[in-house]
């Protein structure tokens, strides 16, 4: 089984720190202040670290939207 990837939309930037966090993401756009974050999401906990590692730095989450399931090309 593959990771299922997913898009996560942010208020801001991130600095190249705490994007390092988001290994395998891509910024794949910024416009109207929103930060769109593309990468592959193993399981819920690695999930749930990333999204904890936003609030725990007052980052405003947006949106997490699916953009593939898991397994699909």
């Amino acid at each position: 089984m593959g990771a299922a990837t997913f898009e996560i939309v942010i208020t801001g930037t991130l600095g190249p720190a705490i994007a390092g966090a988001f290994e395998g993401f891509t910024v794949s756009r910024v416009e109207h202040g929103r930060t769109h974050l593309v990468g592959p999401i193993d399981d819920q906990a690695r999930l749930h670290g990333l999204l904890e590692l936003l609030a725990s730095l007052n980052i405003e989450l947006v949106s997490v939207n699916p953009i593939s399931p898991r397994g699909a090309a």
